[in-house]
């Protein structure tokens, strides 16, 4: 029975502890355990197979350390204050307009210049005191942000979008469904729609209203930039670039050439460093206390997403994953309805448990293209279906990088819970509409 599946026991204990404030390292470690006591793993096999498969998020492990290291050092040279105070300017005190540019420029990350989260730590800091004073509800900036690292890759073929779009065909291809990149494209702005309306909510009504923070100084930021946390937004210091600012961001800007052309973040990274290094923008001096403050910033997360690659080689290893789309399968009938809605919800589950959408949809694909031929769904619905099942559950993930990025920027002045701010908000406002949308789609495509 589908209720009694590891999985679905092991994703409901890691939300429950979650939801109750429990750490959320901790949550998946015991979550973990649990899926292997339910498939009759021991604990120390089930330990083993975690420890083991910690390295598949190694190099985004790796990825978080360095890009906290980077913010930093921008956040030292003052580049951030520069680029704070002129958004700030450039707003004009319109709170609805700050939210929605973040959207905005988060949207960039996956496809114009695909770095994905790195863009947060060194940003979003440095604009929490602007937040502060407009009264911004950080729930509404964290879907605003969820948004941008999660819409553009399901929708648009470029970055990340086509990465996620090819994987889409490769696997139907695998599958013995024939299917080119622009089928899926034709068929994945349906979700988006979807997720943008959700956005819409979030920012117009569900957290429209104002939420009181208090104005702490942020560590790693330099004094101009704890003066916009503590509430300032006039120009008070000189907001000329100069050659320090210019090299920081030659430094900042190879973190971005580099990883386009070797396809490493971390080298992006590790590259930015060395020039700042070189131009002498950061001091050779400072490098120790520069990584001391980048783990500080990023460390927690960074260990999270390797224990979340652990905990998602466990679920495949217990079997229970395609165990669970057989169980649902099976009881689907003949109802496409049914069909369309089980497929989707046995998506959400298993990409909240492994925190990856480009993970989960090779475990899906296999079962899905036979199931819904055998419906009678069309290539372009089981594409939506596949897709959509895919990126259900990215979005308010406890492991997920959608949802520990923004909290890593939100939560700089430790007032930002990660489960309650985050993981709640973004979950209800892009997998309620996902959901339906994705339903509705299958039955009319």
């Amino acid at each position: 029975m589908a209720l009694f599946n590891p999985v679905v026991i092991s994703i409901v204990v890691m939300i429950v502890l979650c939801l109750l404030k429990f750490n959320v390292l901790l949550s998946i470690l015991v979550s973990a355990i649990v899926a292997g006591l339910c498939s009759s793993m021991s604990i120390a096999d089930t330990m083993s197979v975690l420890v083991g498969g910690m390295g598949g998020n190694a190099e985004t492990a790796l990825s978080y350390i360095l890009l906290g290291t980077l913010a930093i050092a921008v956040s030292k040279t003052g580049l951030a204050s520069i680029l704070a105070r002129k958004i700030a300017k450039l707003v004009k005190g319109k709170k609805l307009a700050l939210i929605l540019l973040i959207a905005f420029i988060s949207c960039f990350s996956q496809n114009l210049i695909p770095v994905h989260i790195a863009f947060i730590p060194i940003l979003i800091p440095s604009l929490l005191g602007l937040m502060n004073k407009l009264k911004i509800n950080r729930r509404a900036v964290a879907c605003a942000l969820t948004f941008g690292l999660k819409t553009p890759y399901i929708a648009i073929p470029v970055g990340f979008g086509l990465i996620f779009q090819n994987l889409i065909r490769d696997q139907m291809i695998a599958n013995g469904i024939d299917t080119t990149t622009k089928m899926v494209t034709g068929v994945m702005w349906i979700p988006a729609v979807g997720m943008f309306l959700g956005l819409l909510v979030a920012v117009f009504i569900s957290y429209r209203g104002p939420r009181e923070y208090k104005d702490l100084a942020i560590e790693g930021l330099d004094s101009s930039e704890n003066d916009i946390s503590n509430g300032s937004t006039s120009v008070t210091v000189n907001e000329k670039m100069t050659t320090k600012h210019w090299c920081a961001l030659v430094g900042a800007a190879s973190a971005f050439v580099v990883q386009i052309l070797t396809g490493s973040l971390p080298l992006g990274g590790l590259c930015a460093i060395i020039v700042m290094l070189v131009t002498r923008a950061i001091k050779f001096s400072d490098i120790d206390d520069l990584v001391d403050g980048g783990v500080k910033m990023m460390g927690l997360i960074a260990f999270i997403m390797l224990v979340a690659a652990g905990y998602g080689s466990v679920l495949r290893e217990t079997g229970a994953v395609e165990s669970l789309v057989v169980s649902v399968s099976s009881v689907v009938g003949d109802s496409k309805l049914v069909g369309a809605l089980l497929m989707l919800l046995v998506g959400l589950l298993v990409t909240m448990g492994i925190g990856s959408s480009f993970g989960t949809l090779p475990i899906i694909a296999a079962i899905y293209c036979p199931l819904g031929l055998q419906l009678g769904f069309s290539v372009p619905a089981i594409i939506l279906l596949i897709g959509v099942a895919g990126a259900l559950g990215d979005a308010g993930s406890p492991a997920s990088d959608s949802t520990l990025g923004p909290t890593s920027g939100l939560n700089a002045d430790k007032q930002h819970d990660h489960i309650w701010d985050t993981c709640v908000p973004t979950f209800l406002h892009y997998n309620i509409p996902l959901l339906i949308f994705g339903t509705i789609g299958a039955m009319l495509l």
